[in-house]
């Protein structure tokens, strides 16, 4: 197939998370033969943060894990539709896209024969609901959403009649266990600090833990109020900064066990979503404990998977569980390696896109399936 992408970015991941999954997605679609194009606007914020922030060398450091990876950028003003999707037999759009870009490719697809689907893997659908249902979605074939309650929304608030529930997932090329000569410390935590959506929850499920076990931590993100630097001082944690995403792997095989704290709003108004940090650490075949979230589509075992801490004290135990006793800690492991290997990868994700690709009637002949590994 030819295909076309319109994203925020592909190239920075810098407080952009849906970055980590739309390239492997790409990828693993190359591998297959597809031809894929991704359009993300001219001084994108995410990208702009990071160059101002790192500078341009880290684009260069990204093709060392993402080999050829490359975006086209434009501007609404001197857009050429007609031109980007010429000869295209699937278009994506992404929800971080403006308004008036959906709108365009939605106009454009009226008067064409590729498929068009509008692809969404945030919590704006329930938390900023007038925006959403600002998009003009009129001409989509469908929407691709990233849980079955977003999945439903759609369909419900009649913004679109086709929707499929389309999970995020770890890129198994970059996100696997990792050999590492020497432990830096008992835990590591990879997230932004969620602009308030989270603080208390971080408190409780990580910040008091450490600093009450007197683990030796270190937590990456951006974002970071001062407040929460203090925080993270006070409680004896070093604080790394921005990671890029292709390095977490590195990063995981260097400490003994990792949490999951999910924003508020997946935890009380989306069931079933847990974003995409749990998929990647379970690949890297790091231990994981995660502050309750409901796990409604039944993605993992909690318990085997992964540990649920329902309490800032069962957090506690649940951490020294995993520290003091080597054999339950390599059991969780591979549990939620295997978990992952087996159903949450990219390329089970892209035979789930192939799929949906046949539903819409895009030509057989066009869609190149190859057998997904399961380890």
């Amino acid at each position: 197939m030819n295909i076309t992408l319109f994203y925020h970015s592909i190239l920075s991941d810098w407080n952009h998370g849906n970055a980590h999954f739309l390239r492997g997605i790409v990828r693993e679609l190359q591998e297959r033969g597809h031809k894929v194009r991704v359009y993300e606007p001219e001084n994108g914020w995410s990208l702009q943060n990071l160059i101002e922030g790192y500078g341009k060398e880290k684009l260069d450091e990204l093709q060392q894990y993402y080999p050829g990876i490359s975006t086209n950028f434009y501007t609404l003003d001197s857009l050429d539709l007609d031109d980007v999707l010429r000869d295209s037999d699937l278009v994506i759009v992404h929800e971080w896209s403006e308004h008036e870009l959906v709108k365009r490719v939605g106009e454009h697809r009226a008067k064409s024969n590729y498929k068009l689907l509008f692809h969404d893997t945030h919590h704006r659908a329930v938390t900023e609901r007038k925006s959403m249902a600002n998009y003009d979605l009129t001409h989509y074939d469908g929407v691709l959403a990233f849980g079955k309650v977003i999945r439903d929304l759609y369909l419900q608030e009649g913004w679109t009649s086709r929707a499929w529930t389309w999970h995020e997932a770890a890129d198994a090329n970059v996100f696997y266990p990792h050999e590492s000569k020497e432990l830096a410390g008992d835990l590591v935590w990879i997230g932004n600090w969620g602009d308030e959506e989270r603080t208390a929850e971080l408190h409780e499920f990580l910040i008091n833990p450490v600093k009450e076990l007197g683990l030796k931590a270190k937590i990456y993100g951006v974002r970071y109020p001062e407040h929460a630097r203090k925080a993270l001082a006070d409680a004896g944690i070093e604080y790394g900064g921005w990671l890029p995403n292709y390095k977490a792997a590195e990063e995981f095989a260097k400490y003994k066990v990792t949490v999951h704290v999910p924003r508020r709003p997946y935890v009380e108004a989306l069931p079933g979503i847990p974003t995409i940090r749990p998929f990647e650490a379970m690949a890297c075949g790091i231990p994981l404990i995660s502050s309750p979230w409901d796990d409604a589509e039944g993605l993992f075992t909690p318990g085997k998977d992964f540990l649920v801490a329902r309490t800032g004290e069962e957090m506690k135990q649940q951490l020294q569980l995993v520290l003091t006793d080597a054999e339950k800690a390599a059991e969780l492991a591979q549990n939620g390696l295997h978990t992952i290997r087996s159903r949450h990868t990219c390329a089970h994700r892209v035979d789930e896109l192939e799929s949906i690709c046949r539903e819409l009637g895009i030509e057989t002949s066009t869609i190149t399936p190859k057998e997904t590994a399961i380890a």
